[in-house]
């Protein structure tokens, strides 16, 4: 018996869900963005010590490293905090997080510094690596923004305009950006992680359900970058 698909909510399968993000949510950070991709919520806040990190020292440039939580109520289920425990799918997304956003700045600005990337999940409804991703690049845009303004940096640190989205194939039917009920039943999925002019970073996932085919993989990455171009378009039009 074949099982019913989940529903789209008013949008066809190529169409990420609505995406708005607002700057300076946080007094306290130099950056930060709280991002909406759906109903997926994220906090991103930028954090800048004037130290270099161990393995940095005495080098031209300045590290960048993030972090990733998820708040207890973010989820259907009270999740309890991880406080100083370290899961595994926490420390994957954190290194993803962290290769990404390394991919979009200049670190040459920031010699003898570390930046903190800390995104924090407000609610979870699938993606929230991904939505991670738009929100720590929003918060350092806004880091970037600021230290122009104030005559700290004279020249904008930000090389390349990073973001990411989920694909995957839900039944026959390619979807893009899932959210939780489609990422439950998806017999294969991808996060593509690349640039608004098409250049890649990183790609995970695989096939849940047996093997896919070559050609299915290929249609996959190929709409993954299309449509992390058009989040990123319309995330630039908001910043």
């Amino acid at each position: 018996m074949t099982r019913p698909l989940p529903p789209r909510e008013g949008r066809d399968a190529l169409t990420p869900r609505p995406l708005s993000v607002q700057r300076a949510v946080n007094p306290h950070a130099p950056g930060s963005a709280h991002l909406k991709l759906g109903r997926t919520e994220i906090l991103a806040t930028v954090s800048v010590e004037d130290k270099p990190a161990p393995h940095m020292r005495g080098k031209k440039e300045g590290w960048l490293t993030a972090e990733y939580a998820m708040l207890p109520r973010a989820t259907t289920d009270r999740q309890a905090r991880e406080r100083n425990l370290q899961n595994g799918r926490r420390h994957e997304i954190q290194r993803l997080l962290g290769r990404a956003l390394r991919a979009s700045i200049d670190l040459r600005h920031f010699r003898n510094q570390t930046l903190y990337v800390d995104c924090d999940v407000l609610v979870a409804d699938g993606g929230t690596r991904v939505a991670s991703i738009l929100a720590g690049y929003a918060a350092l845009h806004d880091l970037a923004d600021r230290l122009i303004h104030a005559g700290k940096l004279t020249e904008w640190p930000l090389t390349h305009v990073v973001g990411a989205v989920s694909v995957g194939l839900v039944g026959d039917e390619l979807r893009v950006d899932l959210d939780y009920a489609e990422d439950k039943v998806a017999r294969a999925d991808l996060n593509v992680v690349a640039t608004d002019a098409g250049l890649l970073i990183e790609v995970q996932g695989g096939a849940e359900e047996g093997p896919i085919t070559h050609a299915e993989y290929v249609r996959l990455l190929t709409v993954g970058v299309e449509a992390t171009g058009g989040l990123l378009r319309e995330l630039n039009r908001q910043l």
